[in-house]
């Protein structure tokens, strides 16, 4: 039986962590001896359902340093590993370095555009890139990006491939029925409503979104904006949205165990993104049926195609992103046709689909 080690910087409820999280019940673990591993103890909200998967997880980080790579190596060495699939450019540069050339194969996902990392981890990841077997890019944006700098031109570049990620069709199928929001808000029952799942990081556009919203106020007066997520520009976002006037129509939510439940109470998912590998908010949110408005960032217009499953704007532009929700908000039959065209878009992404092809090359590179 093949032996794999799954690496990733940490298993918090970010979009690559529940990818994992969602792949792991549909593992094949009668071909394949799994674990996973992680960096940082204190994002560990996913070990649990990993675990109740079947999967070993183990943490390898103490918030002290890289003596997780040290650990690293000591656990390659004692569990002589066929596979090693990594999830995190910050954990590859590790796990490349100290994982010995020949018998162990090295599997990739990259996640993000190239241009986004920090200038070490952008170099890191690129030094030691040959050193990778198979690479996944999560949408075509992101493979694009995978090229190297000038000076390491010369270098391999190993296989790539698209590869969307998906949904548990499991989970989706839990999804029905879900209301109740504008009750608990204690908003009237046809109060329109947006909805944002997205941590308050700078490439999310937060505080474009509630540029947009000041925009769409004045249009729609009783719209409210319900913000999912938590993270270190929140309270920048509050004093923006303090300072444009529209502090009652926003609602800032903060981190939600039931962000289906939210969603699925929408009128309108958006999500205001200057850049994206992949958004699995935005899929789920497809997948129940709710009409979107996102930018053209990275993967998001691979997913959602203008007229069809939603309206697709242009990153940083403001207005655009207000009249696309104005006009959605405003048009019920065009939210029923355009929610409808989400779900059945959605239902192409399916995790077990990428778990399938995943398995497929690591018994190609064992072989």
């Amino acid at each position: 039986m093949r032996r794999v080690l799954i690496l990733i910087k940490g298993l918090g409820r970010g979009g690559a962590e529940q990818l994992l999280s969602s792949a792991a019940p549909y593992l094949d673990t009668s071909r394949f001896e799994y674990q996973v591993a992680y960096l940082l103890p204190w994002k560990n909200a996913l070990v649990p359902s990993i675990e109740a998967a079947g999967i070993e997880v183990n943490c390898l980080g103490s918030g002290h340093g890289v003596r997780w790579v040290e650990r690293l190596r000591t656990l390659i060495r004692s569990e002589s590993f066929d596979v090693i699939h990594v999830h995190s450019p910050y954990a590859a540069i590790g796990a490349r370095l100290v994982t010995p050339r020949g018998r162990t194969r090295f599997v990739y996902t990259e996640h993000n555009v190239w241009s986004r990392y920090h200038t070490a981890t952008y170099w890191g990841n690129a030094m030691t890139y040959p050193r990778n077997d198979h690479v996944f890019a999560v949408s075509e944006s992101v493979r694009r990006s995978i090229r190297y700098p000038t000076p390491l031109r010369y270098r391999r570049m190993p296989p790539t491939e698209t590869l969307y990620h998906g949904l548990d069709p499991a989970q989706v199928a839990t999804w029905t029925g879900l209301d109740g929001l504008r009750g608990e808000l204690g908003l009237p029952a046809g109060t329109p409503l947006v909805v944002n799942v997205a941590n308050f990081k700078p490439h999310k556009g937060h505080f474009e979104l509630v540029q947009a919203a000041a925009d769409v106020r004045r249009e729609i007066p009783d719209v409210r904006f319900v913000l999912v997520g938590v993270g270190p520009l929140e309270a920048a976002v509050r004093e923006e949205a303090a300072r444009l006037g529209v502090t009652d129509s926003m609602i800032f939510a903060g981190f939600r165990n039931d962000v289906p439940r939210v969603v699925s109470s929408c009128d309108v998912f958006t999500l205001a993104s200057r850049y994206e590998g992949l958004s699995i908010a935005l899929m789920e949110a497809m997948a129940l049926g709710r009409p979107v408005v996102v930018t053209s960032a990275g993967g998001l217009p691979e997913i959602v195609s203008d007229g069809v499953e939603g309206l697709v704007v242009p990153p940083g532009d403001v207005h655009e992103l207000a009249r696309g929700l104005i006009t959605v908000l405003r048009d019920q039959p065009l939210r029923e046709r355009l929610g409808h065209a989400a779900h059945l878009r959605a239902s192409g992404f399916d995790i077990r689909k990428t778990v399938a092809r995943v398995e497929q090359v690591y018994e190609e590179l064992t072989a």
